[in-house]
């Protein structure tokens, strides 16, 4: 799958396609697996920092899906280098000639922003955001196959393992909505909205659910992970059920609220989106919305796998246009095409290597944790 994602690029190329719309794809996808890779590291820490013990049974897939961050990061720097070097227009604010008075290009708005959208000081920002939340990444998992081989009798790194979650919580609580506003809102420069950074935030965790279901119950149907029961796949279905409804409320929140106040500078994202985007925009709702309520509402439906593959599977694209749409209309504008070799081969490059990191990750330690303090309580959880 990633010799798709570079004959997809290859493609692009001697097509002639325009540089906007490869590097906006690139953007979608870097930024799009990068976010599932956070959420999953968000979730990771929020286990530790509860001493919640059902996960603990689940935990080396999450660990699995956390070790994309690193990666994931090292792409988003690439793009905003070659952003930095005009490369690139992703960004309108890059340009110099935008912020420099008496230039044709001069952007009032955009001056006016100069004080925190300039390059060092965002560069800045996403080295120390990409920086942190890898090291705090891989002391998690570093300290997690330790005590598999040291014993951890007095779970003295366990305790590590805490202290350090409630370090990142903290962390990832201002940079979760600030990288979204530095990467993603940025884009759309004119634009801004209280809500985005909750509303990327929900995206994020939702999608790390979603990979982590879809992953037990791969390895569950090949014979692995015998003590994840029906009870840890309807939590994990639950969590699922939970925060699609949390994007969808913010969502809603931050288009009705935008749309009901009718203020020019606000309804300029959703005019663009609605459009040239109509159909996808409503239809990236509603598939995010609609499937998780209307199918996962009740108990068993979160215990039926063969329900929970393909609501998980229907969502993750869904979260994916999702981020298509945050990007496109503001890069690409009306010259966008969803179904063609560039878009579904990069798409299904970054999914291949985004697999492969996470399976990878799975083969150096055993699937079931060994020594945690919690691990025979996860391994009996019932309710």
């Amino acid at each position: 799958m990633m010799g798709i994602g570079v004959l997809a690029l290859i493609y692009g190329l001697v097509r002639g396609i325009p540089g906007q719309r490869i590097w906006a794809n690139l953007l979608v996808n870097s930024f799009f697996y990068l976010a599932i890779a956070l959420g999953a590291t968000f979730f990771l820490a929020l286990q530790y920092a509860t001493e919640a013990a059902w996960a603990t049974a689940v935990k080396r897939i999450t660990e699995a899906v956390t070790t994309y961050v690193p990666i994931g990061g090292m792409f988003m720097l690439f793009i905003f280098i070659c952003g930095a070097f005009q490369w690139n227009h992703l960004y309108e604010w890059m340009n110099p000639a935008t912020y420099t008075s008496g230039s044709e290009e001069y952007d009032k708005i955009i001056a006016g922003k100069h004080g925190y959208l300039n390059l060092p000081f965002f560069f800045i920002r996403a080295l120390t955001y990409i920086l942190v939340w890898s090291l705090l990444q891989r002391s998690f998992r570093k300290r997690s196959l330790e005590a598999d081989l040291t014993g951890d009798s007095n779970f003295i790194l366990h305790d590590k393992n805490i202290k350090s979650a409630a370090i990142f919580l903290v962390f990832f609580g201002v940079t979760s909505s600030a990288s979204a506003w530095d990467w993603i809102m940025s884009v759309d420069v004119h634009w801004f909205s209280t809500l985005f950074g909750w509303y990327i935030f929900s995206g994020m965790w939702v999608t790390a659910m979603i990979v982590m279901i879809l992953l037990v119950l791969h390895l569950k149907r090949r014979g692995h992970l015998e003590q994840v029961n029906e009870n840890h796949m309807h939590d994990l279905g639950k969590w699922m059920f939970a925060i699609s409804f949390l994007w969808s409320y913010l969502w809603f929140s931050q288009f009705m609220l935008i749309w009901y106040a009718n203020i020019p500078e606000e309804v300029t994202y959703f005019m663009n989106r609605i459009g040239h985007y109509k159909v996808l925009f409503f239809t990236t709702f509603f598939i995010n919305f609609s499937f998780p309520m209307l199918i996962l509402m009740s108990r068993d439906a979160k215990r039926n796998y063969k329900y929970l593959t393909v609501i998980a599977l229907i969502i993750f694209v869904g979260h994916w246009l999702d981020i298509y749409m945050c990007v496109m209309p503001g890069t690409v504008g009306s010259n966008w095409k969803l179904v063609s070799p560039l878009e579904i081969g990069m798409a299904l490059g970054f999914l291949g290597l985004f697999i492969y990191v996470i399976l990878t990750s799975l083969t150096k330690a055993p699937l079931m944790i060994k020594n945690h303090p919690y691990i025979e309580e996860s391994i009996h959880h019932e309710f």
